[in-house]
């Protein structure tokens, strides 16, 4: 299963206002672990960017000016994501952005069904209890040093690493590295075969269990089926 992690940065929180994304980024998953294989992109919005939004992601008017808009961009992101779910902290804000820039393009909008959730999935998970991305990471001891200003595709890394925490634990490494065997339980000599113990272990049935068993045995029959196998 294809899935992508996705995150934008805007120019303030609301697209009815006139507000725009500046910037996305995304991680590929294959399922479950990461590829690899990222997208990021700066889009210039073509508005001033308001000094609130500046202190929170450092991105200035100067740098967006130089930046594509997002008719430019907008045929390779939606190559980029296919078909595949997308997962986003906070779905319903980073959706109704993409999709009133995809409007103003005059590409379809992408169905809400195609985004999963996870603040929803930590508050289930979590009730009660902060569910912001910094908060899961504190919980999930994911590692969020780098994190000082807000940025799409190193908070699409960091969302990756708390989804597969919330789906159930990551495989340690990504899967990535050999676990090491047991010599004990993987002899390295191919002729090696479990021998009988010299000596037997104590039983641990008392006198009146193993009465109760063989009574048990006697009443399910002459012939019982693991008798053929003795």
């Amino acid at each position: 299963m294809r899935e992508i992690v996705l995150d934008t940065e805007t120019t303030g929180l609301d697209p009815s206002d006139g507000h725009r994304i500046v910037e996305i980024g995304a991680v590929e998953l294959l399922n479950h672990t990461p590829t690899g294989v990222t997208y990021h992109q700066y889009i210039n919005p073509e508005r001033p960017m308001p000094a609130e939004a500046f202190a929170v992601h450092g991105l200035g008017d100067e740098f967006l000016a130089a930046q594509p808009v997002f008719s430019r961009i907008a045929d390779e992101f939606l190559q980029f994501l296919g078909d595949a779910r997308m997962v986003i902290h906070n779905a319903a804000f980073d959706m109704r952005f993409l999709n009133a820039e995809l409007a103003r393009v005059n590409r379809p909008a992408l169905p809400a069904a195609r985004a999963f959730d996870t603040l929803t999935l930590a508050r289930r998970r979590f009730p009660g209890s902060p569910a912001s991305l910094d908060a899961l990471c504190r919980r999930f001891g994911v590692n969020n040093s780098a994190r000082e200003k807000h940025g799409a595709l190193l908070d699409s890394e960091i969302l990756a690493e708390v989804y597969l925490e919330l789906m159930g634990g990551r495989q340690p490494d990504f899967g990535l590295t050999v676990q090491k065997r047991s010599k004990t339980a993987q002899p390295e000599d191919p002729d090696w075969r479990p021998q009988r113990r010299t000596t037997p272990l104590a039983p641990r049935l008392t006198e009146a269990e193993s009465a109760a068993h063989q009574k048990l045995v006697a009443a399910l029959g002459k012939e019982p089926i693991w008798a053929r196998y003795e």
